[in-house]
């Protein structure tokens, strides 16, 4: 089976040059998470011509670790994935505050991929002001 084809091809993220000196790709699960990671990084109106792509957790850099805004950044996480990640199926999805790191937030997502029904893992760390 061809995950690629399956799954997807695009340039990688971060662009980078490959071994060969030519754009790297990246394809399959790996592609999926780094289409996560781009959503997740776009800030809501960046992207002129599709202004309500992303996630918009940009929005939290300056705001404090609470229960509350750990609560608004799940819900922001998860209708951005469902809304512009259709490869996958969200399974959960938790915010916890870092316990070594009293201004950041470790993110857990676990997702199922659609086309073959694999089970994946992708845990992200956020920063937040005070």
């Amino acid at each position: 089976m061809d995950t690629g084809k399956l799954l997807g091809r695009s340039i990688a993220f971060p662009p980078r040059i490959g071994a060969d000196g030519r754009m790297a790709w990246s394809e399959g699960a790996q592609n999926i998470r780094e289409s996560i990671q781009v959503i997740l990084q776009t800030e809501l109106g960046e992207r002129l011509m599709l202004r309500s792509f992303g996630a918009g957790l940009g929005t939290f850099l300056f705001e404090p670790n609470t229960t509350v805004n750990r609560c608004l950044i799940q819900e922001r996480i998860e209708h951005a994935l469902n809304l512009w990640e259709p490869r996958i199926r969200l399974q959960d999805v938790q915010v916890d505050a870092d316990p070594n790191h009293p201004h950041q937030v470790i993110i857990t997502l676990d997702y199922g991929l659609v086309s073959t029904g694999g089970n994946e893992r992708l845990a992200l760390t956020l920063h937040l002001g005070g």
